[in-house]
């Protein structure tokens, strides 16, 4: 558990550095987030806190990581850490507003760990070269009879 964990944290940090950019361009960049949602079989409202990477490797496809904490409104001494890894498709790279679409896998953990996937989508709102928003909705899940737990986030980008 503790070597995905490091090589996701690597994954992150590297790719900001390893990705040669111009001020113009947008090939890198980190985030933070935090957002709400629930799941569907719940009422409970759900917190999601984090942050991670993203790098382009050619025509809008990225890959990106990145690591959370995922608890209920009521109860944060009960969440557990989320992580994932995540492959991407960016669509009109060079404008302000940068919809994309995002999928991968996920590792939830707290004592033990449960692997699973993610989708989702959203846009970046770019305000200036090396700064922006990001909205998005991500739905995590683990098995094929488990709920589907849908976060709305919003983060900051910077590049």
């Amino acid at each position: 558990m503790r070597k995905v964990l490091f090589a996701i944290a690597v994954l992150v940090t590297v790719q900001g550095l390893a990705l040669g950019q111009t001020s113009s361009e947008r090939r890198g960049w980190g985030y933070v987030f935090a957002g709400v949602g629930g799941r569907s079989n719940a009422s409970d409202v759900l917190i999601n806190v984090g942050g991670g990477g993203e790098g382009y490797f050619g025509n809008g496809v990225g890959l990106g990581g990145e690591i959370g904490y995922l608890t209920t409104k009521d109860s944060s001494s009960e969440g557990f850490g989320l992580a994932s890894v995540n492959t991407s498709y960016h669509f009109l790279r060079s404008q302000k507003v940068v919809p994309f679409i995002t999928g991968g896998a996920s590792l939830a953990f707290r004592q033990s760990a449960l692997g699973g996937g993610n989708f989702g989508g959203g846009a970046h709102y770019w305000m200036s070269d090396r700064l922006g928003l990001r909205f998005e909705v991500r739905d995590h899940i683990f098995s094929s009879d488990s709920p589907h737990t849908v976060i709305f986030r919003v983060g900051l980008t910077f590049k």
